[in-house]
């Protein structure tokens, strides 16, 4: 369900499911909730996600370096967020650090019968 991105390794994020349940004031859309880890220096391959994917990203520790579609790249430090309309092409997450590690919490409201939720760019 998670796609490609949910995979562990040197150099790549940790991709762990938090909490998903369907919602019953939203008809055939579900809420989706990932923790991704990145260790110091760490970055997600460009990617996009689900096509009817909405997004709110939460930073719970260190900073993250986003570019998302053609906007400027920017740092979100611990405590703030952003958001990813659905179909935006998400072409840098990592950890702005290469000393301390990084770690987000993504929610995602997603159709039922859409996936996977992350697909890497060719």
């Amino acid at each position: 369900m998670l796609g490609e991105s949910a995979q562990t390794g040197h150099g790549a994020e940790v991709v762990t499911p938090a909490f998903q349940r369907a919602l019953a004031n939203a008809p055939g859309k579900k809420l989706v909730v990932v923790r991704l880890d990145y260790a110091p220096g760490a970055k997600s391959k460009p990617h996009h996600h689900a096509p009817s994917a909405f997004i709110y990203a939460y930073v719970l520790s260190g900073e993250i370096r986003s570019q998302i579609g053609n906007e400027p790249v920017r740092i979100y430090r611990a405590g703030e967020s952003f958001y990813e309309d659905p179909g935006a092409a998400h072409r840098i997450s990592e950890n702005a650090s290469r000393t301390r590690p990084a770690s987000l919490l993504a929610v995602f409201i997603v159709d039922n019968t859409d996936g996977p939720l992350t697909t890497p760019d060719k």
